[in-house]
């Protein structure tokens, strides 16, 4: 996914621990400050020999992390990008996506699908989410492809929530469509022995600095399966250069994960099983010990689920909110507006019936989730909201 992770704060200030105005006991939404103290001596030792390579971009670090991170995906290809939103874009034009193409996708995970498609001059047809999971509701995916041409689908993993991708799959099989998924959330969510990533034609990841895997700054990549598919990702990456200064392939853009950033995924990567661990069992605390009856739950996943964002649905999403900042607790929302509702697509007539995604989106509250959450920070945010 996705350079910002909610309605607010700015995405130059998001996750970055608490500033000068703000209470040293407040439990925020996400804390890079502590996730850097975590992996220091690994990330720094990364910076310093990339600082004494003297090599910057596409070289050995981005090499061995592709290598790295396909092995960890279990796909043959891993391509680095700069962003994720550009993993997407880029993914979905190596399959043959362009302008005029029909892809499905849902509404409800901030645009970012969205952005890609405007910008390779695609049409989203958006379907609506399952109210329980928040993912794509499989059967209105169904009914969309009996009754629209599709080009594509993308499938969005999100809030860490490993879709059911064998449905999916057979679903997309019958249509003979292929499906790119959307792991931005979703890094090493596994589902009958195999990782996100690892069952469409291709999978788009973003490594922003808040992600289950997350870079110094933006980063992204398409991992594949399909030699074809990959070759075209790293000419698309590049200007479309088949070789130097020779474009070969329209569409291209200057879209490369840098060598810092590589460096510091790879020193990251061991880390993650670790990580997720500790974000399931914060999810599974709060699943099973808030208990409020204008409250609901997620419910107690297993490893299909990473835990990126915990979301809790209320009926006075604004009351709870104000309840939890006064205890000294931030939260937020992903997402407050569904792509058919954003303005910038008044004009395109993309204003469908949607009203699992419409509804979540008035009454989804984000609590705070990441590894290094204590476990009284932990209490503290399931007492503050049983207490309301």
């Amino acid at each position: 996914m996705h350079p910002v992770d909610g309605n607010s704060p700015p995405p130059s200030t998001e996750g970055l621990g608490a500033g000068p105005g703000e209470a040293a006991d407040r439990v925020l939404i996400n804390d890079l400050v502590r996730h850097a103290r975590s992996t220091q001596g690994a990330v720094q030792a990364a910076v310093e020999r990339v600082l004494k390579s003297g090599w910057y971009v596409l070289g050995e670090e981005g090499e061995s992390f592709e290598r790295d991170f396909a092995d960890y995906c279990g796909t043959a290809h891993c391509v680095g990008v700069a962003n994720g939103t550009d993993a997407i874009e880029l993914g979905l034009r190596a399959l043959g996506v362009g302008a005029g193409s029909r892809v499905a996708t849902v509404a409800n995970a901030g645009f970012y699908t969205t952005t890609a498609l405007l910008a390779l001059g695609a049409r989203p047809v958006f379907v609506d989410v399952h109210r329980d999971t928040k993912l794509m509701d499989l059967a209105q995916l169904e009914r969309v492809v009996a009754g629209e041409r599709l080009d594509a689908i993308v499938v969005t993993h999100l809030f860490g929530l490993l879709h059911d991708m064998a449905a999916v799959l057979a679903i997309a099989a019958r249509a003979g469509v292929p499906v790119l998924e959307d792991c931005a959330q979703a890094h090493g969510a596994v589902r009958g022995g195999r990782r996100a990533g690892g069952f469409g034609v291709a999978a788009a990841f973003s490594f922003y600095p808040t992600k289950n895997l997350g870079a110094l700054g933006d980063g992204g990549a398409v991992v594949t399966g399909d030699a074809g598919v990959a070759t075209r990702l790293r000419r698309l990456r590049q200007y479309g250069w088949e070789s130097k200064y020779r474009v070969g392939r329209g569409g291209g853009r200057n879209s490369r994960l840098d060598e810092l950033q590589a460096a510091v995924l790879r020193a990251k990567l061991p880390f993650l099983g670790g990580w997720n661990r500790r974000r399931r069992d914060i999810a599974t605390r709060y699943s099973q010990e808030i208990a409020h009856p204008r409250v609901q739950c997620p419910p107690v996943h297993g490893e299909e689920f990473v835990a990126h964002l915990y979301t809790v649905v209320c009926d006075d999403r604004a009351e709870l909110r104000a309840r939890l900042a006064g205890a000294g607790v931030a939260t937020d929302v992903h997402y407050p507006v569904p792509d058919h509702r954003q303005l910038l697509l008044s004009g395109h007539g993309l204003r469908p019936g949607l009203p699992v995604t419409d509804e979540l989106a008035d009454s989804i509250v984000t609590l705070p989730c990441y590894p290094e959450l204590s476990d009284a920070e932990v209490t503290r945010v399931i007492s503050s909201i049983n207490t309301w």
